[in-house]
């Protein structure tokens, strides 16, 4: 592995000025760096190229990319709306094969064990690295330094903020889409295949040089609703399946039956009401998981007692955010992508059920995103440290494992609550420093164990909230202390190679942290 020059960034990390050729920023602080220039753009195009029937199905997929001049060393892009049941990346991996291509750059917006076929293509030089979350077998390939270029994690926000700003130029993009015409004008939530939105390609079909649509579901013109609209797009191939949408569920769609983490979602509603977050026309998210999913059914109790309706609720939704909606207690729901197939069947059907994309979430880059009108976030974490860091991307013992998603940009709810267990298979989830630094500690605000509540010292208002209240509020030493009796001391510092094989980058573009080769 070549030497890579690293420096010191705001938050003592060290990083790399230079990844897969390209300069970089490092992290200077929250809202320190400000872009600069206009927005990136794709070529224009003359319609006269184009059929004049308007119908732009192509045989196959290496037809489409033969259409699109797909050449070597080209950076190709993907969506995860299906997340571990996607077939189209998939059949994109073998054409590449069948068409000889070498050093193509990879960038989805996230990847997941379904794509572990990339590790071939890696071996066999015809993807250098990925741009993207790597979930599962790509984050260990990864983090095992086999990647030939240095992976890059971007947040939903900040994969918008990347392309819009012309640090990724997408030449081919390729979406998967349960409904579209032969215009390729395209949705996610009508056909045998439908995953509910397809806007975390969004940015895809609007930037990228060449865009190609792969449906199971063909339909006459026009496809109604048109998340994706076909004057970006080039070619349409049909296929068999495009993905199996069962897989799309995220984590786990059943209630926590652990009573350590049951009490844990009992302490966040508790939390809300105590602190009078929890009020007529709040807003608040909570994604998938068994602790998530324990949170929103207690709160929604508390509601219902109160009163107390909310004026929209952010998804990645399930059935759980669904019924809210579907019971008056909450105007709208904002989602970013559906968790479970409720979900999906309710953005069809509810027109208060609201597909959203990235861009008006998330990106960071831009006059506002409504992430900020959130008034209370439940997020997870894999590490958090005693200054209020969290880690979300990699484990304890460095191998990378998780992508970002919306998580840093969730950060700037008005009150964002990591819940996570005190320990995980007797690890201390507490540490001196995270592994890996994905969120810095002026936007964590709250901590949630099964033992105790730690508030980040900086929020004297939700100090105050609680001065007199009956939750366990502690000092986050004093919780960690706890937790290494418990487990026995302070577990042994993780150790790593002096490799690096990855960087997470923030919100802005710069980078907040780099990952290093287990060695």
């Amino acid at each position: 592995m070549a030497k890579i020059e690293l420096v010191k960034n705001a938050l003592g990390r060290l990083v790399p000025l230079s990844v897969n050729g390209k300069e970089q920023t490092p992290f200077a602080g929250v809202d320190k760096i400000k872009p600069k220039g206009k927005k990136a753009s794709p070529p224009v195009f003359c319609s006269a190229d184009y059929p004049k029937d308007g119908n732009k199905v192509v045989r196959n997929l290496k037809e489409a990319f033969e259409l699109c001049g797909i050449r070597d060393g080209m950076t190709i892009s993907t969506h995860h709306h299906f997340r571990n049941g996607d077939f189209v990346a998939n059949m994109m991996f073998e054409v590449f094969k069948e068409m000889g291509l070498k050093d193509l750059v990879w960038f989805p917006s996230a990847s997941f064990p379904c794509h572990i076929t990339a590790i071939e293509l890696m071996e066999k030089g015809i993807i250098h690295h990925i741009e993207g979350s790597m979930n599962g077998p790509l984050g260990d390939y990864c983090t095992q330094g086999k990647m030939r270029g240095l992976g890059v994690l971007r947040s939903h926000g900040g994969r918008w903020q990347a392309i819009q700003d012309g640090e990724v130029h997408i030449d081919i993009a390729v979406i998967a889409a349960p409904s579209a015409d032969p215009f390729g004008n395209a949705n996610g939530v009508n056909g045998p295949a439908a995953c509910g939105s397809l806007n975390f390609a969004l940015a895809d079909s609007m930037y990228a040089d060449r865009v190609i649509v792969v449906t199971d579901n063909l339909v006459p013109f026009p496809c109604i609703p048109w998340q994706i609209q076909g004057n970006y797009v080039d070619a349409v191939v049909v296929v068999d399946k495009i993905g199996d949408p069962s897989k799309i569920v995220s984590g786990t769609t059943e209630i926590t039956k652990s009573p350590d983490r049951l009490l844990i979602a009992q302490l966040v509603a508790d939390f809300l009401e105590e602190t009078e977050i929890m009020k007529d026309g709040f807003s608040f998210q909570a994604g998938a998981g068994g602790i998530a999913l324990a949170f929103v059914l207690f709160l929604k109790e508390k509601m219902k007692k109160k009163g107390v309706k909310a004026r929209f609720v952010r998804g990645g939704s399930t059935k759980y955010l669904v019924e809210l909606l579907n019971e008056g207690l909450t105007d709208y729901i904002l989602d970013g992508q559906t968790f479970d197939l409720f979900g999906v069947e309710s953005m069809r059907d509810n027109p208060r059920h609201i597909a959203t994309s990235p861009f008006t979430s998330y990106n960071y880059n831009g006059k506002g995103f409504f992430g900020q009108f959130v008034d209370a976030v439940v997020l997870g974490a894999t590490e958090v440290d005693v200054n209020f860091n969290a880690n979300v991307v990699t484990h304890s013992d460095g191998k990378l494992l998780h992508g970002i998603g919306g998580w840093q940009n969730c950060l700037f709810s008005n009150c964002t609550i990591l819940a996570v267990p005190a320990m995980r298979d007797r690890i201390p989830v507490i540490v001196d420093e995270v592994t890996t630094l994905t969120g810095p500690s002026e936007l964590i605000d709250v901590i949630v164990t099964e033992r105790g509540i730690c508030i980040n010292p900086k929020r004297k208002d939700l100090l105050d909230k609680v001065k007199n209240s009956k939750l366990p509020i502690k000092d986050i030493k004093t919780l960690q202390k706890e937790i290494y009796e418990i487990c026995g001391g302070k577990p042994n510092p993780h150790r790593r190679s002096d490799g690096v094989v990855a960087v997470v980058k923030w919100v802005d573009g710069t980078v907040i942290d780099s990952i290093w080769k287990i060695g």
